[in-house]
């Protein structure tokens, strides 16, 4: 009696013999990962806002942005902070900032307990320093739970 050589390979199904008929499964396909979130409680700080900016450039470098299209998206979300620190007052001292990344964008959402007046305006975005609209694709406002949220998003270039 001698030794047989046998070989396998993988392949993209499981093929089992049931009932002398054969069944075949397929490999279950790949589920997407959940978003990555960093949630930042901020005080009127410009150096805050710097580091809530470092954590936007590291999401979108980190999401597969050009480089100059993650600075940008960072000067928007930097521009916003300061923004919103300069709006506040000494009943919220606070400024939440949440930077989450999702299979096909960012968003950096600026939330401030109060009013319903926006976190941050369009308008104080636009007349920052710099013209830091430039690297957001969308800005929505809302007011959620005594809370109001304005919301940055930057769209994420198509996947081959």
């Amino acid at each position: 009696m001698g030794w047989r050589a046998s070989a396998s390979a993988w392949t993209v199904s499981i093929t089992a013999p049931i009932a002398a008929k054969l069944a075949t499964y397929p490999w279950p396909n790949p589920v997407p990962t959940d978003p990555k979130r960093v949630h930042l409680q901020l005080d009127a700080d410009s150096r805050f806002a710097a580091g809530a900016g470092g954590a936007v450039r590291y999401m979108a470098e980190n999401a597969g942005l050009e480089a100059d299209d993650a600075s940008q998206f960072q000067a928007a979300a930097v521009s916003a902070c300061e923004t919103a620190f300069s709006n506040m007052i000494a009943e919220q001292p606070h400024l939440d900032v949440y930077v989450t990344q999702f299979d096909d964008r960012i968003e950096v959402a600026f939330s401030q307990e109060g009013d319903a007046a926006p976190a941050v305006s369009l308008r104080a975005i636009m007349e920052g320093p710099v013209n830091a609209v430039r690297g957001v694709d969308r800005v929505q406002y809302e007011h959620q739970g005594g809370a109001s949220i304005t919301r940055l998003t930057k769209y994420l270039p198509q996947q081959s």
